[in-house]
């Protein structure tokens, strides 16, 4: 698989019926290796390891409903107190990161209320913090690390 703009990582890999597979951290099995699940292993591993977010309040692809239709979010972190502090959109590294992309994260975040948004090719990422009160989103620099 192609190099990342995240640090290196080790994971484990293995392949089942001619399928890679990589080991997930957070749902405890190999899961088949695409594009763009090497994007979303390597976000999960930078918000543990390099952000030091617990893996036991990170969540992977789950489905939630938007407007009646059944969707998966990417990654969601939690707080403790069980609030969805950051909402991430992963998409392969060969598909570009568009308007089309942020709308996607938006519509899921109205039913989810995250703190933060982050959204990543593997080769590019954006994060953005909420302003539920003005309507709007501040685009930032990097995530905050885990207080």
């Amino acid at each position: 698989m192609q190099q990342l703009a995240f640090p290196r990582y080790e994971f484990r890999f293995k392949n089942t019926k001619n399928k890679p597979g990589v080991f997930d951290v957070v749902r405890k099995k190999f899961v088949v290796l695409t594009p763009e699940e090497w994007v979303r292993q390597h976000c999960v591993r930078y918000l543990n390891e390099a952000l030091h977010y617990p893996l036991s309040l990170i969540n992977v692809e789950k489905q939630l409903e938007v407007s009646g239709l059944k969707k998966r979010y990417d990654v969601v972190v939690f707080t403790p107190e069980g609030k969805i502090r950051i909402l991430v959109e992963c998409k392969a590294p060969s598909v570009a990161i568009t308007q089309e992309t942020f709308d996607q994260i938006a519509r899921y975040n109205l039913s989810l209320q995250a703190d933060l948004l982050m959204v990543t090719n593997g080769l590019a990422h954006y994060y953005c913090q909420l302003d539920y009160e003005h309507g709007r989103y501040n685009f930032l620099a990097e995530l905050p690390p885990y207080a």
